[in-house]
């Protein structure tokens, strides 16, 4: 294919050459036959030789240019009658054809090349100088297969050239490629090394400028799969860990309870109360787990419909009130104007709850929450602030982690599964909007997100 592409040129290229050399060719010939057309046409009026064809110095003449390009001319008189033809074949007879005629009316000569029979014509008239008026037409008939011959020529030799060149090309070409290739080899060797299992150490083949990009790509790559399999390693374990603490704290209680005789009324009560504390614990993180997995892009379905965006940040504070008033925790609305948004209802709660939620839970007693939304015509906003706890800076970029629970003095104390903001990020991500969070140690935190108004496939 390669060794086409850079034929196809060279073919190209010897075409155009040809050709422009027999354009000038032809142009040429045609420009030196006129010119000796017109010395004749002035001579033959000035001899007289319309009225005396018998003149010898004129017919050498004319007998001369004809041998000289291999052609044939005539002379026409006023009456259309053939008074001389250097072959002998069209003497007396009339010649009317459109040129002989066009030089009669017009006063002005013509040339044709015809390309196919490869012979130019040229028509000049014999004018009278003082009645400006045409007396007779020289017709010149001049072959061009000498210049056939040479574009032939040119032709069979740029063939001969392209051809060695070609096999020159296909030849180095051959062995250039494996020279060229056994880089790119080396780096498909390395590649399915992998396959195999995860290299410990990064692929090197510095050969060239495109190797090295392609494995600067791939360690790239593999380095990426290394930290999502760690990273999945490390969710199992803690899915593990979260799932088996609460079974744990309930076993030990249920064979505390099968330790003892005569278990006080009192004592039972307190051991199943925290038995049920521990299956609903349980279910919270089972529940979690599940709806994290519907927030999967290429598992969950999304339901978008034309909400009120104000209204369902209303009902989701109505839920969450309740809670924050234990607390003596005010939750705030702010919105300037209804906002009407393509979501899917259920998702957006779900997220927009977490953020509230988490906003009273890590809160001070009779702290504040605030929410509010703006819109714009692409966009609309929603802000979560609170005058919570704050989050640590080294912190925040961890916290849309699955079962980070930020702060250990608080993870003990203030219940969750750690999975409430992976669940808001998803839930958003699948919206196409983004989230950010500002946040400063015991002043509070602020998310932010942004999500479209109008949902586009």
């Amino acid at each position: 294919m390669l060794v086409l592409i850079g034929i196809i040129p060279a073919f190209i290229t010897t075409a155009v050459v040809v050709r422009s050399y027999k354009k000038r060719a032809v142009f040429q010939r045609t420009s030196n036959v006129k010119s000796q057309c017109d010395i004749l046409t002035n001579a033959i009026m000035r001899e007289g030789y319309l009225e005396n064809p018998g003149s010898e110095v004129l017919n050498n003449e004319l007998m001369l240019l004809s041998n000289v390009y291999s052609g044939r001319l005539l002379i026409v008189d006023s009456n259309y009658r053939v008074i001389k033809d250097t072959y002998d074949i069209d003497t007396g007879k009339t010649s009317v054809s459109p040129e002989v005629l066009s030089c009669y009316i017009t006063g002005k000569g013509s040339a044709y090349y015809d390309n196919r029979n490869a012979y130019i014509e040229i028509t000049s008239p014999v004018t009278d100088p003082e009645l400006e008026e045409v007396k007779g037409v020289l017709i010149a008939s001049v072959s061009t297969n000498e210049i056939a011959q040479t574009v032939r020529d040119l032709e069979n030799q740029a063939f001969f050239l392209i051809s060695i060149v070609t096999v020159f090309v296909l030849v180095g070409g051959f062995f250039l490629s494996t020279l060229l290739v056994r880089p790119f080899r080396e780096v498909t060797h390395a590649i399915e090394d992998v396959t195999d299992g995860y290299l410990d150490e990064a692929i090197s083949v510095p050969d060239y400028t495109e190797t090295e990009s392609i494995i600067g790509a791939f360690n790239n790559m593999l380095a990426r799969v290394r930290a999502l399999d760690n990273s999945r390693n490390e969710f199992v374990s803690n899915v593990s860990h979260e799932l088996k603490t609460p079974l744990t704290s309930m076993k030990v209680l249920a064979d505390s309870l099968n330790g003892m005789d005569n278990v006080p009324v009192e004592l039972y009560q307190e051991f199943m109360a925290d038995i049920t504390q521990e299956i609903d614990r349980e279910n919270n993180i089972i529940t979690s787990l599940l709806a994290m997995v519907r927030m999967d892009k290429k598992a969950a379905p999304m339901n978008f419909e034309r909400i009120e965006i104000g209204g369902l940040l209303e009902r989701v504070i109505k839920r969450l009130r309740p809670i924050a008033e234990k607390r003596g925790i005010s939750i705030l609305m702010e919105k300037y104007r209804p906002v009407m948004a393509d979501v899917d209802e259920m998702k957006l709660s779900l997220a927009f709850s977490n953020l509230i939620e988490n906003a009273v839970k890590y809160n001070r007693d009779d702290g504040w929450v605030s929410v509010s939304l703006k819109s714009d015509v692409k966009y609309f906003y929603v802000s979560v602030e609170d005058s919570g706890l704050g989050i640590p800076e080294d912190q925040i970029d961890h916290i849309f982690e699955r079962f980070y629970r930020g702060d250990k003095s608080h993870s003990t104390t203030i219940e969750g599964t750690g999975l409430g903001l992976a669940i808001t990020r998803s839930a958003i991500t699948l919206h196409r909007g983004i989230i950010k969070v500002q946040s400063k140690v015991d002043v509070g935190t602020t998310f932010m997100v942004r999500i479209p108004i109008e949902h586009k496939e």
